[in-house]
């Protein structure tokens, strides 16, 4: 079963007495209400927040043009319904640090003293490259893509005239897509933790990687120029060049936890 193959992960070392399969399942509901409930709280501050953040979302719009920057609402609900999915996508990131949190509670209790006190930075530090994520893909790459295809489309003899829903739901993803992907490290290192992923591995699959890297950023590329590819598929090598250096990292400190603790015995 997968879940047992995931709760395994969260027994305790062997001298101790591991929990049951149902408390594992408890554990997990109760992390899912913990979560659910400080994305809720953290939704409900945002959509106060909604004329704010619909300024936020329009500026790339606005400073291409001010006339294509007076979207149009279709729905007769549109003002209530946009702004709660606004709201969810701006609670994920306000509140992205405790949800981090709250996952590795559960997924790591048994973690040793000094994992404990490395926690926290590694939230933060997650938090970072998220946040770094989004800023980047709002301020730099986003402006890049809205101005490409309106040029697009005022090639085709048509004009740019979008709805809010259509631009909200690629802004809000296209933001949130692109902290995600920053967060590659830090999935790498959890992998590595729970012996899914080795150095050997991520070394040799490196030429496919970059490969297939390039070839993503080619189609999804705002611009056909060559710097604009080339400025996308640069910071996603970068994080998969650092996670091979994660994983030979970590490899190396079990190997020195391992011979220091055969030399104690």
């Amino acid at each position: 079963m997968a879940l047992r193959n995931v709760f395994k992960f969260r027994d305790l070392p062997e001298s101790e007495t591991s929990k049951p399969f149902l408390e594992h399942l408890e554990d997990l509901r109760w992390t899912i209400v913990k979560m659910a409930i400080t994305l809720l709280i953290a939704m409900v501050l945002c959509f106060a927040f909604r004329s704010a953040l619909v300024q936020i979302m329009q500026r790339p719009l606005r400073d291409i043009d001010q006339s294509v920057g007076a979207l149009r609402a279709l729905g007769v609900t549109d003002s209530f319904t946009i702004s709660f999915r606004l709201a969810f996508y701006a609670g994920i990131v306000v509140s992205f640090p405790l949800l981090l949190y709250f996952l590795a509670e559960f997924v790591l209790p048994a973690l040793t003293a000094m994992e404990k006190r490395l926690l926290f930075p590694a939230i933060l530090v997650s938090f970072g490259l998220f946040l770094t994520g989004v800023l980047t893909a709002y301020y730099w790459l986003l402006p890049k893509t809205i101005l490409f295809f309106f040029h697009d489309t005022q090639s085709l003899g048509w004009t740019p005239a979008w709805t809010v829903q259509e631009y909200y739901s690629f802004v809000t993803r296209f933001t949130i897509g692109f902290g995600l992907a920053f967060e590659l490290p830090v999935a790498v290192l959890a992998l590595v933790r729970f012996g899914l992923v080795t150095y050997e591995f991520m070394a040799r699959t490196r030429p496919y990687a970059i490969v297939l890297i390039f070839l993503l950023a080619t189609i999804i590329s705002p611009t056909p120029d060559i710097l604009t590819m080339v400025a996308m598929a640069l910071p996603m090598c970068l994080l998969y060049e650092s996670c091979i250096w994660i994983t030979w990292f970590a490899r190396r400190k079990a190997a020195r936890a391992a011979l220091d603790e055969k030399n104690d015995g």
